[in-house]
């Protein structure tokens, strides 16, 4: 019997595969505790446009974080800090404080374990910083520390 699955089944497949079982496994097992359902040609059309949908909202968010990416590759951030006479800074900037920053001024949300090869500011000067906005999307923008 062919079911689709609707959740990861171990030793069966994962969600939304359509697999052959013993039709006694599919009734009494699967369909019975809601794992799967019969593959029917309504079930099919049914996966197929959720499938299209998903493929759509992903393109969709693609689209977002590269506009995001645009925007942020204008922008120069400036932190005002104290800093010892050798233009050490007294603490560090960090990617939460980055990330903070950027809401508070440019209404921009961004997750800070997103930032890419991050090692926090501790002196005076002038970095250029990447965060990952979505999977293969690296926006690049500039930090000036100024004491």
């Amino acid at each position: 019997m062919k079911v689709i699955l609707l959740t990861d089944v171990k030793n069966v497949g994962k969600k939304n595969e359509i697999k052959e079982v013993a039709a006694g496994y599919a009734r009494n097992y699967l369909i019975k505790h809601g794992f799967a359902v019969e593959a029917t040609k309504r079930a099919l059309e049914i996966l197929q446009n959720q499938k299209n949908e998903a493929a759509a909202d992903l393109k969709a968010k693609k689209q977002e974080a590269l506009d995001l990416k645009e925007k942020l590759e204008k922008l120069t951030i400036t932190f005002n800090v104290k800093s010892g006479t050798d233009g050490k800074l007294f603490g560090s900037i960090n990617s939460g404080k980055i990330a903070d920053e950027l809401a508070k001024k440019h209404n921009i949300t961004v997750d800070r374990r997103k930032f890419v090869d991050f090692e926090n500011i501790t002196k005076l000067g002038n970095y250029e910083v990447k965060v990952e906005l979505f999977k293969e999307v690296i926006a690049k923008f500039k930090i000036e520390v100024i004491g």
